[in-house]
């Protein structure tokens, strides 16, 4: 299965970035291979609209679930609609975050917001 991360840094060790649509990064990590690559965010510029960009970007990618901190309605709803679970992130960094993943130890996030909120 495969999941993302928005990012600060293309680390695995990296901070979860506090915005899906606004990370300047996603870590996409395999947990048949163990491996993990990384995408640029290329919504991160956008007037607006850049949490839904980002989805798509996820989704294209084959990804069946997000870790993060926070997300949009619509980013949630294009999720939903491309069967991809969203995941609470807890404390740590992305490769702390999908060790919980494995352990099971994520919930679901259960509150989108409708804009972003700088």
């Amino acid at each position: 299965m495969k999941i993302a991360i928005p990012t600060e840094d293309k680390s695995i060790k990296s901070k979860i970035n506090d915005s899906l649509g606004r990370a300047p990064y996603f870590l996409i990590y395999s947990t048949v291979t163990k491996e993990s690559e990384f995408l640029d965010n290329r919504a991160l510029v956008e007037q607006g609209g850049a949490g839904i960009r980002a989805a798509q970007v996820i989704a294209d990618n084959g990804v069946r679930a997000v870790i993060t901190n926070r997300c949009g309605e619509n980013a949630e709803k294009l999720f939903r609609s491309s069967e991809v679970f969203v995941y609470k992130a807890k404390e740590g960094n992305a490769e702390e975050n999908i060790a919980y993943f494995i352990e099971n130890e994520l919930s679901l996030l259960n509150e989108f917001h409708s804009s972003f909120h700088g």
